[in-house]
């Protein structure tokens, strides 16, 4: 059972046409975008094919058009993950948002889940009776059928229609006498081109919705850098201040000046406690010396006249002859 996919499993590389080929011919439905499945109900009945009896499909609502009436479908779709202990998480205030990113990821691993399951065969599931048991399933099948039948009414109007030479020759005039007549009818009868932009409309909004999850996290990770630098601990540290100014810096601002500033900020405190060590050293050795020189006075002033006599003794003079001693 397909519980934990990852994200670079081969079911999130199905694309979605692939994948609304699946509902449509697994409930008998008529979805043209994934996003038309984000009120609960279609997985609702995909787990209620793959899983009978499991899902009430009489609370299941397919009229749901308020995301209060959705939520009450995703209900159920959690239920019936509780009783069959799956422990997919179901990202409900995105889906019920109708983004298409979102709702194709979790369709994606539905059909994962519901392939792994009895090799995704269906044995003998009414998808019109069982959805008919619910809120809303009749009028969604009918919904489907008269879909179904303008689609083939269509491509029917669309096909070329054979005519012979000479019929053509025949209608000539009456074409020329009526073509100013019915020149709208005849262009609107040709296909229009509307699912080549609803195809590249829908991949522009998956393309922004990949954007903004991007940012989303960025924008995240910023804000965690932001907390962190409000910390009492840190915030008078001088990187801290270095990394605010990049935080809060405005378009066209330079900030490696500011980047300049902090580091002569970081060195200066250096420098003048080097200066200030130096000079109390150099305080020191006076204080040293003065001690010295006091501590020599008063030796002095202790000494007996006797001893003072052989101290000066010992001095000699530089002059013609010394000083003979007693």
């Amino acid at each position: 059972m397909a519980t934990h996919i990852g994200m670079m499993d081969s079911a999130y590389f199905v694309g979605r046409s692939e994948i609304l080929a699946w509902i449509n011919s697994t409930l008998q439905l008529n979805l043209s975008k994934v996003e038309e499945a984000c009120s609960g109900a279609v997985h609702c009945q995909l787990m209620d094919s793959v899983h009978p009896g499991t899902v009430p499909m009489h609370k299941v609502n397919f009229d749901a058009k308020s995301e209060y009436e959705m939520i009450q479908n995703y209900k159920v779709l959690q239920d019936v993950f509780n009783k069959l202990k799956i422990t997919k998480h179901i990202e409900v205030s995105k889906l019920v948002k109708g983004r298409p990113l979102d709702n194709l990821e979790f369709m994606q691993w539905m059909k994962k889940h519901c392939d792994s399951v009895n090799g995704g065969q269906l044995q003998n599931y009414h998808a019109l009776e069982r959805r008919e048991a619910s809120r809303g399933g009749k009028e969604a099948t009918k919904r489907a059928a008269a879909a179904q039948q303008s689609g083939k009414g269509s491509s029917s109007s669309a096909a070329p229609r054979p005519s012979s030479s000479n019929g053509s020759r025949k209608h000539e005039p009456q074409s020329s006498n009526t073509g100013n007549h019915h020149p709208s009818k005849a262009a609107s009868k040709q296909p229009k081109p509307v699912p080549a932009y609803d195809e590249k409309i829908t991949e522009l909004k998956l393309y922004i919705d990949s954007l903004e999850k991007e940012r989303d996290f960025y924008f995240s990770k910023l804000r965690d850098v932001e907390i962190l630098c409000q910390n009492p601990d840190a915030e008078h540290l001088p990187l801290v201040g270095s990394i605010k100014r990049i935080l809060y810096a405005a378009d066209g601002e330079d900030v490696g000046a500011a980047a300049e500033t902090t580091e002569t900020q970081t060195l200066s405190p250096i420098a003048e406690g080097s200066e200030e060590r130096r000079n109390s050293v150099i305080e020191s050795q006076k204080r040293k010396l003065i001690v010295n020189l006091d501590v020599e006075a008063a030796a002095i002033t202790t000494l007996s006249p006797r001893q003072r006599l052989s101290d000066s003794s010992d001095v000699k003079y530089s002059g013609s002859s010394p000083l003979l001693t007693c």
